[in-house]
Formats: structure tokens, C-alpha cells, sequence
């Protein structure tokens, strides 16, 4: 599904040049469960960025699908991240003046899905997420975890293949984590590939598979 061969990316950063990554080579299987982890400044935030096609490389290829998506304007780009790919963040990034159910269906408006069809697949995606008793609350009557639960929805609203998650837990409490990581495992067997950044070593243990990074490089490969 995604292959990456030899992807390189450096930022400017004052006077100095960055390297970000240095010739990462990955191939990620439909329907793996893998978690990304590394300390700060390893690359993984970067790596992500570009596996969800927000950032492009200096050097490389990255294929999705068999796909050459290294060099995809920008237009190009948004069509195969609505198509495939859905974000999670660790700060939610929900529209404060939108309902839940308004910040869940707001992908589908952008993509003009049909009024009918869009309240019933918001409906749905929120009953997926226990949140059914809150689509008209907005993002400031609701907790943190609810609030991550929205960004879930959302995220799955186009019905992605791809879930990228980057430190999803990183803002709540540890028992609702574990909630919400429940909730992305459930999602995870289901059939969507999930694909986690985290700083959370619970969270990597339970991945199927763990790649670490230091320096931009992928260090470790492990398998559960």
C-alpha cells in the first residue's frame, strides 16, 4: 500500500540546514496497526506529514497504491487525501462555531455529498463513537476525550483507507487514552491501516508493528 524509497527531507532553519530525514525506506501493508516513536526532533512528525501528503520530499519516491504521489501538485494532493487518507491530531483542530455533528459533516460538504446521504453518515459515524447524545453540543461543551472522538469521526467521514494519528492521546488523561485508543483499534480492525506517531510506549507496544527513529533514520522494524 505505502512504499517509501529513500525519502530525504531538510528544512532551512536561520543560517542552518535541518535534515529531517535521511533516505527512509518503508514498505506499509493494507491494514497494519504501526506506531512511529522516537524522541523529539526524530523525523516522525515529518515522516507522517509526508506519508499524509502535507509535505512533500527533497529526494525520494513515495508510492501509494502503486501511485507515484512524490510529486503531485497541489490539487492533485487534496483529491488522494480526501479519497484515502484521514488525520487525527493531538490538539482535535474541530471548528469551535460548528457542532459536533457540523464539524463531522464538514468533509462532506467540502466534497458535495447530498444533504440526505450526509446526515446519515454523520449519524452514524457519531453513533460509532458513543457521541450520538452529543451532535448539537459544540467543541467547548465537550470534554477532551469527546473531543478527540469528534476528530475520529471526521477523520473517518470519506471513509479513508489510510487513518494517520499524531500523538492522539498526547492530551488526555490516561484513562480516556485508552478509550480513544480502544476505539482507533476497533477502527484498525475494521480493515483501516492505522499508522500512529506517539511518544506513548503503551500505545507502541499494542501496535503490530513498531518502527522507531533517530536522526531521520528508521532505526528499528519490529514486528509484534
Amino acid at each position: 500500500m505505502i512504499e517509501l524509497d529513500r525519502i530525504s527531507r531538510s528544512f532551512q532553519v536561520g543560517d542552518q540546514r535541518v535534515q529531517a530525514l535521511r533516505e527512509v525506506s518503508l514498505n506499509l501493508l493494507a491494514g497494519e496497526f504501526v506506531s512511529i516513536m522516537g524522541p523529539s526532533g526524530s523525523g516522525k512528525s515529518t515522516l507522517l506529514n509526508l506519508l499524509g501528503l502535507l509535505d512533500r520530499p527533497n529526494s525520494g519516491t513515495y508510492r501509494l497504491d502503486g501511485l507515484d504521489v512524490t510529486g503531485l501538485d497541489e490539487v492533485a494532493a487534496a483529491t488522494v487525501r480526501r479519497e484515502k487518507i484521514g488525520f487525527v491530531f493531538q490538539f482535535f483542530h474541530l471548528v469551535p462555531r460548528l457542532t459536533a455533528a457540523g464539524n463531522v459533516a464538514l468533509p462532506l460538504v467540502l466534497a458535495g455529498v447530498a444533504p440526505s446521504e450526509r446526515k446519515e453518515r454523520v449519524a452514524r459515524l457519531l453513533a460509532d463513537v458513543g457521541l450520538s447524545g452529543r451532535a448539537d453540543h459544540l467543541p467547548a461543551q465537550l470534554s477532551g476525550g469527546q473531543l478527540q472522538r469528534v476528530a475520529i469521526a471526521r477523520a473517518m467521514s470519506m471513509n479513508p483507507s489510510i487513518l494517520l494519528a499524531d500523538e492522539p492521546t498526547g492530551n488526555l488523561d490516561r484513562a480516556t487514552g485508552r478509550e480513544v485508543l480502544a476505539l482507533l483499534e476497533d477502527l484498525n480492525r475494521r480493515g483501516t491501516t492505522l499508522i500512529v506517531v506517539t511518544h506513548d510506549q503503551e500505545i507502541g507496544a499494542r501496535a503490530g508493528r513498531r518502527i522507531a527513529m533517530e536522526d531521520g533514520r528508521v532505526v528499528a522494524d519490529q514486528a509484534s
